[in-house]
């Protein structure tokens, strides 16, 4: 009965959180839906996580958009498969998984930094990027949220509003959160004792106001969800254990299920900010 009672007041949290963030965000208008696009992805699956949905539907509305690979995955789980054999599986998973948002494959980019060593190639991925924007006829750019917690996460944001600048381009820029959902209400959060309670609160509540004041716009994805669902079911090696292994890790082992769950939601949310180099 607790577990029960529990998730039934989490619920209660998570629909009042939506309500209050739906308020205070603009929904993306139709123009912004037919603009072209880069989007930059950590690893081969965050852009399905967090934005396959606004994907879809920008491509629904005729947007031309390029994927891009910052790194190429290859060690989430080398403690049972080769990186080569991982490298090359997820850059099969990006493929597959962006035929069923609408993107060829002539429009995906791996750039194939070492997973987990963005950071500590920062200048040349920078000039990697750098190319890529000034050959592209863009007005938005999707990034990571800036409050993300993985290195190659806030490298990759870092990165490429650093190529924006050196590009002197203006242009839309759309943060997309991953990571930053694992907290309070969203999952129940792992606490070893009662010591960690007031930390684990205090952490939510912070989070939390962030979430509401920085995530301004947000974009309906209600009627494709089923889509992004099967997107994401490409990505195999993030989504079921490809060996018979208990250490093969999953999108569904963090935080017991509940994280893979706040990417279907009806919305997906964004800070939005117009870029202008100095």
């Amino acid at each position: 009965m607790i577990p029960f009672i529990r998730r039934f007041f989490q619920n209660c949290a998570q629909q009042l959180h939506i309500s209050v963030m739906r308020s205070r965000a603009r929904q993306l208008s139709y123009e912004e839906l037919e603009a072209p696009a880069l989007v930059f992805s950590p690893h081969p699956d965050d852009e399905t996580l967090g934005c396959a949905g606004t994907i879809i539907k920008k491509r629904e509305e005729g947007a031309r958009i390029k994927i891009v690979y910052m790194t190429d995955g290859s060690r989430s789980h080398r403690h049972l498969m080769s990186e080569a054999r991982l490298r090359a599986l997820r850059m099969r998973e990006a493929v597959r998984a962006n035929s069923i948002l609408g993107i060829p494959e002539h429009d995906i980019i791996f750039l194939l930094f070492l997973d987990k060593e963005l950071a500590g190639n920062f200048r040349q991925a920078e000039e990697k990027v750098f190319r890529i924007i000034q050959s592209s006829s863009i007005s938005q750019v999707f990034i990571p949220y800036h409050r993300e917690s993985p290195d190659d996460h806030f490298a990759t944001n870092k990165i490429v509003l650093s190529a924006l600048k050196r590009c002197n381009l203006s242009v839309t820029v759309y943060e997309y959160p991953i990571w930053f959902w694992n907290f309070l209400p969203w999952v129940k959060p792992n606490i070893g004792g009662r010591r960690d309670i007031p930390i684990a609160i205090f952490i939510s509540i912070i989070s939390s106001l962030q979430a509401i004041f920085d995530l301004n716009a947000f974009c309906y994805i209600g009627d494709v969800l089923e889509l992004k669902r099967a997107a994401l079911d490409k990505y195999e090696s993030q989504m079921r254990a490809l060996v018979p292994s208990e250490r093969w890790l999953t999108l569904t082992d963090v935080s017991n299920g509940e994280f893979l769950q706040c990417f279907f939601q009806k919305q997906e949310f964004f800070h939005r900010y117009s870029f202008k180099p100095r």
